[in-house]
Formats: structure tokens, C-alpha cells, sequence
């Protein structure tokens, strides 16, 4: 199999693997209050292990499942985002998309700067989780801000779901993207 096709192969199957997740939700591990979302790993994998135009291309895929659930088409929206919804359809779309486009972009530069090595992958890993997290929750507040909605009142969940979940989703980046970016890359030699 000559590398390119190795190169759609992977992809191809890292997508699906963003649907599975995010199409049946095991994507989205609840913890009471909060859910802890793993749709930023497959992105993470590609990123490292195909480069950034997959990474982009993944990104989407994963914006894409966040504009279906906002937009209700496939569950129903969160109660944060549905305010942002109701008040500019535009801003949570680009809320849905411009994270997860992050994600991609900050691992990239988070690999060049650290190297494709186990420590800098664990780096970039944590890097893109983050960026996700960071990007999605602070947009979410400065929409709120700029539609004039009560952004005092979720301000303390925002927070919250930053540091909790947050943390724990760039743990479990970390923990289960390197391994599978350093056993892919042998079987793709």
C-alpha cells in the first residue's frame, strides 16, 4: 500500500471515529454537571500523525457534530450555547467551528515547537485539548458579553466546566492519543 493510501486510510477512519463519537455520545462522558468530550483526540492523532491539513479537515468534522447538537438537529443544544442560538444563529455557528479549528493550528505549532517525540507529543496533545477547551468556553463568554446576555450568571459554570473538565479532557488526550500516534506510526512504515 503506497502512502497515500495509507494516508486515506487513516484519515478516513479518524472521521469515522469522530462520528462514532459524536453520534452516539460516548464521545461525551458525563460527570454530574459537566461532560468530559474526547471528540478532540482523533483530531489530535491526525494532527500529529498526517499534518495539519488532515488536522483541518478532521476539525470540521468535529465542528460539524458541535453545530448539529447546537443547532438541534441532532440532540438538543446545551443550555449555554441555546441563549447564543436564540440571540445570533451566525455566532454559534462560528462558536460550533472556529475551537475546533484551533485544535488542529495550536497542536501543529505545538509539535513543531516540542518535536514528534513521546514528550512533545504529550505536549501537543494537552496544546489541542486545551485549545478546544480555552477557545470554546472563552468565545462563549465574550458572545454572551457582545449579545448582551446575562454573562454574570453563567460565568461560575464556565469556570467551572474550564478547570474541571478541562483539565481532565487534556489528561485524557494525553494519555490515550500518544500511544496510538507512536503504534499507527510503526505500522505505517
Amino acid at each position: 500500500m503506497n502512502i497515500k493510501t495509507k494516508k486515506l486510510v487513516v484519515t478516513a477512519m479518524l472521521i469515522g471515529i469522530i462520528l462514532l463519537l459524536g453520534l452516539t455520545k460516548i464521545g461525551m462522558i458525563p460527570l454530574g454537571f459537566i461532560n468530559i468530550s474526547i471528540l478532540a483526540i482523533p483530531v489530535v492523532i491526525g494532527t500529529n500523525l498526517l499534518g495539519l491539513n488532515v488536522g483541518l479537515i478532521l476539525g470540521v468534522f468535529f465542528g460539524g457534530l458541535s453545530a448539529l447538537s447546537a443547532f438541534g438537529i441532532y440532540g438538543a443544544p446545551s443550555g449555554l450555547v441555546a441563549p447564543i442560538l436564540a440571540a445570533s444563529p451566525a455566532l454559534a455557528a462560528v462558536l460550533c467551528f472556529a475551537p475546533r479549528l484551533l485544535v488542529p493550528v495550536c497542536t501543529h505549532l505545538a509539535g513543531r515547537l516540542w518535536g514528534r517525540e513521546r514528550k512533545g507529543l504529550i505536549l501537543s496533545a494537552i496544546v489541542g485539548s486545551l485549545t478546544n477547551t480555552v477557545f470554546y468556553l472563552g468565545m462563549m463568554l465574550l458572545f454572551y458579553v457582545l449579545l448582551g446576555l446575562d454573562a454574570a450568571s453563567v460565568l461560575a459554570i464556565i469556570g467551572g466546566t474550564g478547570l474541571i473538565a478541562g483539565g481532565l479532557e487534556a489528561v485524557a488526550n494525553a494519555l490515550i492519543s500518544t500511544p496510538v500516534i507512536l503504534a499507527v506510526r510503526k505500522t505505517m512504515r
